[in-house]
């Protein structure tokens, strides 16, 4: 009986301390939603395991706050429902912060400026936004760059728009002449630009958009994800990542290098 109640001890104490481990364990994981189709910024890889711009951030940041990562596949409007019940700590992908988004979530710095982008061949003329009046200008039918370029056609005095459907398709146009420059989104550029040579931003467009680790609202985690997020950008950790996914320095001044406050609503 005496030996019964020993092993029962030992079984109890066993159960204690793998339970202990567990929650450990648990507390110490950031749980993260990411769409999986949004190169460079995540994408899902043939192994199941995700990549990119953001999932480096995220992966760095939770290190540096002493946890791990879990990500987990979401749908773009899913990782909304995802934060504010909780069942994931953080959301990326590509997600601008916004006054109305700040009412039900909350966000850490931003570090990274979402803007558009003049784009032309390497050895064009065009320098800047300046340079293309009377000049014929591509972009991706139903973006916010031919809603940009369309409604500053007058103003800006471009000859001609044309649209396209793929972004492949637009930039043999320019590479061919057929068009003299393209107005886009610049993440998408950049990331083209790093295998696809012969190409260069020339100017960016400034629309103010800067993009964050969405995280559920006023959860305790953020000040602490935030601090490490200040830690890459002042060791130049964050522009490091930023090279590696755009193939080039962030620019100076930009929120991937210059340490910002916690957006608040």
């Amino acid at each position: 009986m005496s030996i019964t109640r020993r092993g029962l001890l030992i079984l109890a104490t066993a159960v204690g301390l793998a339970g202990g481990s567990h929650f450990a364990y648990a507390a110490d994981v950031l749980n993260v939603g990411s769409y999986p189709n949004n190169p460079p910024f995540e994408y899902k890889t043939a192994n199941g395991g995700f990549e990119g711009f953001e999932v480096d951030i995220v992966n760095e940041a939770a290190k540096r706050a002493g946890m791990t990562t879990n990500i987990a596949d979401y749908g773009f409007q899913a990782l909304f429902a995802a934060t504010s019940s909780k069942r994931i700590d953080v959301a990326i992908s590509s997600i601008t912060i916004t006054p109305e988004r700040l009412k039900s979530q909350s966000f850490t710095q931003p570090y990274y400026d979402s803007d558009m982008g003049v784009a032309a061949k390497d050895g064009s003329s065009i320098k800047a936004l300046a340079d293309l009046k009377g000049k014929t200008i591509g972009v991706l039918s139903g973006s916010t760059g031919e809603k940009w370029v369309n409604d500053n056609k007058a103003a800006q005095g471009f000859a001609d728009v044309k649209g396209y459907n793929s972004q492949q398709d637009m930039f043999l146009d320019l590479g061919a002449g057929r068009i003299d420059a393209v107005v886009s989104d610049i993440p998408g550029m950049q990331y083209l630009f790093v295998k696809t040579k012969g190409f260069a931003i020339k100017d960016r467009i400034k629309t103010g958009e800067q993009y964050g680790l969405m995280m559920t609202k006023d959860s305790p985690l953020v000040a602490k994800i935030n601090d490490a997020i200040t830690a890459m950008k002042k060791d130049g950790t964050l522009e490091k990542i930023h090279e590696k996914w755009f193939g080039g320095k962030a620019p100076a001044g930009s929120s991937t290098v210059t340490e910002l406050p916690i957006p608040k609503a």
